[in-house]
């Protein structure tokens, strides 16, 4: 059962722990990114090297968009590139292959460059520049083309990081020796370059490891969601009286509505917006309350990548060995029965042998759909089928389509008893899914986590002809209604 990497080169999970890096999934992308910040706060000083080292670069981008147009040739050189599908973290939904940074992004960050990064080296607000900053002025560039941006910039030192953990870990013929193109950019010529390193090597292709003390995951720290929804905490940070006056006046009128009706969450936000772009100054304030609390960065980034680890490396491990002594692994004659014998063994662990703890952190249950979804395609291994997440053949796209070939298809639905639009996808998703994809059959799983969403999925599916149904599959992680661990 290979699916960390720590199983794919028979060595002990703890040396991969005990070097700093994270044991990552070689199945599909686990959902974990590097965040700038966590560079710029550390004290570590290849990591403040590192930071150093992306702010050049966006200083050499900068000082070219100063001097007018650049051609999409060298646009594509210097700005797109594609996802580092090999460090198997990020937010592809399907194995590690991910989309990259096109020319749209290359657009986008040319144009605004020198408006967004004009004082990069020469801040009077900040203690440093940050990349983070683009995500907050511009729509469209979010935490994947950051993340992808960032990892692209420093793979020098991840390729360097994982060749000293394989040249004392790995055997020769576990090695290979491997050119990286763009692993390094020479400012004389301005041109990326390639160099090689003696890599960890599976299934035709090398593995990258990544350093979990520069890891989160949902969001960097310096992040528009913040910017925006903490707004009204910004203004105390203006030193200027009048300054911050003229602030707190000009957002106060940007929020006024009349007497009788109170103001709602998107009206704080947009409000915000409007007072940002009116005063482009407090992204710098906002960004220096960002840097003044690095350590709860360092803090809350850890708990999130100590979560990650416990969900998809620990829990996923315990329940490979609840199952390797059942019939799990035996080879069904179709996808549908697979389908059908693997959910039937997972709702079986969660029921009856206390795998519903898998599901939770302490005493909460993970409530993301996609954090369900990702555990389910890790525990399709050792499979003659082909599994695909999120696949899209023109009607939208499904969560799971199982196929052995173009004639057995099986589409499998997972989602979350709680999921407003639960009664919408029971009644017509996964059918036309099956139709889309000439898939045969279609299987949709339901996990609850209370009585409450169990009544309502018992109601829905009662209303709906379908609680009989033996393609619906209702799977129970209640914590308060399963025997002690001592008994199950």
């Amino acid at each position: 059962m290979s699916t960390f990497f720590s199983d794919r080169f028979e060595i002990d999970g703890t040396a991969v722990d005990d070097y700093g890096a994270f044991d990552i999934s070689l199945i599909a992308d686990l959902p974990l990114f590097i965040d700038p910040f966590l560079l710029f706060n550390s004290d570590k000083p290849e990591y403040q090297l590192l930071h150093d080292e992306l702010i050049r670069y966006l200083v050499f981008l900068r000082e070219k968009a100063k001097k007018g147009s650049v051609s999409e040739a060298l646009l594509r050189a210097w700005y797109c590139f594609p996802e580092v599908k090999q460090t198997w973290l990020g937010f592809s939904l399907e194995g590690n292959q991910g989309s990259g940074l096109g020319i749209d992004f290359a657009y986008a960050l040319h144009e605004n460059l020198h408006h967004i990064f004009g004082d990069f080296g020469a801040e009077k607000i900040t203690k440093s520049s940050h990349i983070e900053k683009v995500c907050l002025i511009k729509d469209g560039i979010g935490r994947d083309h950051i993340s992808d941006f960032v990892t692209n910039l420093i793979k020098d030192y991840l390729c360097t990081y994982t060749q000293e953990f394989a040249q004392q870990a790995l055997l020769p013929k576990q090695r290979r020796a491997v050119a990286i193109t763009g692993a390094v950019f020479n400012y004389e010529t301005e041109t990326w370059q390639s160099k090689t390193y003696s890599l960890p090597w599976t299934n035709g292709d090398f593995v990258l490891l990544t350093p979990k003390d520069m890891l989160t995951r949902d969001e960097t720290w310096i992040n528009r969601r913040d910017l925006i929804r903490g707004f009204e905490e910004i203004p105390q940070a203006i030193p200027d009286d009048q300054l911050r006056a003229q602030v707190s006046n000009y957002f106060e009128r940007m929020l006024a509505r009349p007497a009788d009706k109170e103001p709602t969450q998107r009206d704080y936000d947009a409000a915000a917006l409007r007072t940002i772009r009116e005063f482009p100054d407090l992204i710098d304030y906002y960004i220096r309350l960002k840097e003044e609390r690095g350590d709860e960065a360092i803090d809350i980034s850890s708990e999130k990548v100590r979560f990650t680890q416990l969900v998809f490396v620990d829990q996923l491990r315990e329940i490979q060995r609840l199952l390797e002594n059942t019939a799990y692994y035996s080879t069904a004659s179709n996808t549908y029965q697979e389908a059908h014998q693997r959910l039937a063994y997972l709702k079986d662990v969660i029921e009856n042998k206390g795998g519903h703890r898998l599901f939770y952190s302490g005493d909460t249950p993970i409530k993301r759909e996609s954090d369900l979804q990702i555990l389910y395609r890790l525990v399709w291994f050792g499979t003659p089928s082909d599994v695909s997440r999120e696949v899209n053949d023109g009607r939208g796209p499904a969560d799971f389509k199982i196929s052995r070939g173009a004639k057995d298809k099986t589409i499998v639905e997972l989602k979350l008893a709680r999921n407003t639009h639960l009664r919408r996808n029971l009644e017509k998703q996964a059918e036309i899914y099956e139709k889309a994809s000439d898939a045969r059959h279609a299987i949709k799983g339901i996990l609850f986590f209370t009585s409450e969403e169990e009544q309502r999925a018992a109601e829905i599916l009662t209303e709906l002809g379908m609680l009989d149904s033996p393609d619906i599959v209702l799977i129970d992680a209640r914590s308060d209604n399963k025997p002690s661990g001592s008994k199950a």
